[in-house]
């Protein structure tokens, strides 16, 4: 009875989860006909997911179904684990998934030996349909090819790679004049994403910008910042500090982290020091003192007398897009107005200090 049950579900679940997807109903889906024939290369095995035609004789994993004859199978893991060279797999790739036009049983056999990669010819499909994921993809696509970067960069929105193709081509004019006459578009695409992409990649992702923006990439906080940064050059109310860590010039901020080692790239974030005045309930001061110093962020406490009764010192760390007012409101109503006892507070941001060293 329970292998009828089983059979009956798999019956109702349909066969489609099991096998390999289908390229031509991908094809169609996407609108994706026009091709280009991407040479040889080296493609993630994850990334292969179908067929072109032959999908029904797969499972999702690439395994061999147990109707198909496994001879052909057994020869190519005997030959892979021989050590045998094999001619690379042929692939249709429609964006980011590729599907086997030729080399089915390989992809099988290496995929089942734990192969992350493997060599293959590729030929792409361009998808036409405008929905705002192809739009990006294309725009992609022709920045990658313009260029002839091999690196990953992910953007969400339309309209952002030529702001980067921009950049390249500005370093391109820079570095023709003032370092390597002659350089070539490609040479100098990847100068730029070497030694200005990844440095500033690379103090966003130190600064943990991405925490707060909820859907977007490392890339996109890349492509706000310097278009903001390096080409419009707007004005900020807030976020002025960022001019510290990165120079309005994108040369300069290269030569600036040519200076640096990885390690020693700062982070994009900024100290804040302000000073909360307290009202507390009667005979509450000695517990609220003792809440209150118990905070990380609290440096001192004192009880004081006078129209208030308690000042407290605290040093906060916010990164460079947001403000002091932010932060501070942000701490003061969840971490000082929740203590019990504190009636009412009043914030001193100060303007200008010194301070004496013992």
């Amino acid at each position: 009875m329970r292998n009828l049950t089983d059979l009956i579900k798999n019956w109702l679940h349909g066969s489609r989860d099991s096998e390999a997807k289908c390229f031509r109903e991908n094809q169609e889906c996407e609108g994706a006909f026009d091709h280009i024939d991407r040479g040889i290369c080296r493609v993630p095995m994850d990334k292969i997911v179908g067929s072109v035609g032959r999908y029904h004789d797969f499972d999702s994993q690439f395994k061999l179904k147990e109707h198909m004859p496994a001879d052909r199978l057994v020869s190519i893991k005997r030959a892979m684990q021989q050590g045998r060279a094999l001619p690379p797999v042929k692939l249709y790739q429609i964006k980011d998934e590729y599907y086997v036009l030729d080399g089915n049983h390989r992809i099988a056999a290496a995929k089942s030996f734990g192969h992350s990669d493997i060599r293959a010819k590729i030929v792409e499909f361009i998808p036409s349909s405008n929905t705002l994921e192809n739009i990006v993809y294309r725009e992609r696509r022709q920045f990658m090819d313009q260029t002839g970067l091999g690196h990953a960069i992910e953007l969400t929105e339309v309209g952002q790679f030529p702001h980067l193709m921009a950049q390249v081509k500005k370093h391109k004019q820079f570095m023709e004049t003032a370092e390597k006459p002659g350089i070539t578009l490609d040479d100098a695409a990847e100068d730029w994403y070497r030694s200005i992409y990844c440095p500033l990649t690379e103090i966003i992702r130190k600064g943990r910008l991405l925490s707060f923006f909820e859907g977007r990439t490392l890339d996109d906080l890349y492509a706000y910042i310097s278009y903001h940064q390096w080409e419009k050059g707007r004005n900020r109310k807030y976020g002025i500090g960022i001019d510290t860590l990165i120079p309005r010039s994108m040369e300069a901020f290269r030569e600036k982290m040519a200076k640096m080692k990885k390690e020693e790239y700062p982070e994009m974030l900024r100290g804040i020091t302000a000073f909360i005045m307290i009202a507390a309930e009667a005979k509450r001061e000695s517990r609220i003192v003792d809440r209150l110093f118990a905070l990380p962020e609290v440096r001192e406490v004192h009880s004081v007398h006078g129209s208030i009764d308690i000042l407290v010192k605290i040093e906060l760390t916010r990164d460079l897009l947001t403000s002091d007012a932010e932060v501070i409101g942000q701490f003061v109503q969840e971490k000082i107005r929740q203590v019990p006892g504190v009636q009412s507070t009043q914030t001193l941001i100060p303007g200008q200090s010194r301070i004496k060293t013992a």
